[in-house]
């Protein structure tokens, strides 16, 4: 039989599929190595640092990227106002992230950065325009019962660390939403780079104010924090890219398992009974909605 002009060939979605999901697989591996390498270094420095340390592994990044692409011109922009919203949002966004894989336990931090796909639902409606059905009224209710659970009383979690991870995660999800917005008319690329900029002419005055004195081999682990969160943030570009957005959904759900093994392994953390089930109406819930806010091209990557 032939093929109907402009249909995808099956075998060339699922080799796409297959790559985005490895490449996604290690993004999440590199996002817990990051997390493991916040806590380490917390006894030497402090996060103003490493917000400043991963700016800058973003805009060298996003340089490299854009002198391999060789158009300078991605630099030009329409937008400007928007880029810089965008740029101070993650540098929030990092600062709060960072403070909350510090003071919890990193299986309860890892299942708090998943609630940004049920803010995501919150924000559409009246910024987007977005129309915003039961189901993912539904999903989003359990998703955040799944939360309670979580960080109930039986879980011993810090209420200060908890408020922190969720406003990480909601402001994870108004960069999606500001990705959606320049998304229309910029690409990755751009978006990147102003990104870098932003963030690094943000934090560098806080970071030289705060500054603490680091060892070679603590600069190193503080570099390699920044490192592995701008890789982590290209690779799930690049899986999104290639591969099919609802088919990927379930695979950012890895970091979870990486992050409990990690926190029993190095940091003596038993994720407990109430961790476990609420994690798990997070993940329930989070798939049902990332489905449907991949499909309308909403949930992109949102470090």
């Amino acid at each position: 039989m032939t093929q109907r002009r402009g249909a995808a060939d099956p075998g060339s979605v699922v080799a796409g599929n297959l790559r985005g999901a490895l490449l996604l697989a290690l993004a999440a591996i590199l996002f817990t190595a990051e997390s493991m390498l916040v806590r380490i270094s917390a006894p030497v420095a402090n996060e103003a640092q490493i917000v400043f340390f991963r700016s800058v592994a973003q805009l060298v990044l996003s340089a490299f990227v854009i002198w391999r692409l060789g158009d300078i011109r991605r630099l030009a922009t329409n937008r400007p106002v928007l880029h810089v919203l965008r740029g101070l949002t993650s540098l929030l966004t990092w600062w709060l992230y960072y403070i909350s894989f510090r003071v919890l336990d990193l299986a309860l931090a890892t299942t708090l950065t998943f609630t940004t796909s049920l803010f995501v639902v919150a924000l559409a409606a009246p910024l987007l325009g977005e129309r915003v059905g039961r189901v993912r009224w539904i999903a989003t209710l359990v998703g955040f019962v799944g939360i309670g659970i979580a960080v109930g009383p039986s879980a011993g979690a810090s209420v200060a660390g908890v408020t922190v991870g969720l406003l990480a995660a909601a402001g994870g999800a108004a960069i999606v939403v500001l990705n959606r917005m320049l998304s229309r008319t910029e690409d990755t690329a751009t978006i990147m780079m102003w990104i870098g900029v932003v963030t690094t002419l943000g934090s560098a005055p806080v970071a030289w104010y705060l500054w603490e004195p680091l060892g070679l081999g603590d600069a190193a682990v503080v570099a390699a924090t920044g490192l592995l969160g701008a890789l982590g943030m290209w690779l799930t570009i690049e899986a999104y890219r290639v591969g099919e957005a609802s088919a990927l959904a379930p695979v950012p759900y890895l970091r979870f398992v990486v992050a409990a093994i990690i926190g029993v392994v190095f940091f003596g953390e038993t994720p407990g009974p109430a961790l476990l089930f609420g994690a798990a109406l997070v993940v329930i819930a989070s798939l049902l909605t990332v489905r449907h806010e991949m499909r309308r091209g909403l949930a992109a990557p949102h470090r």
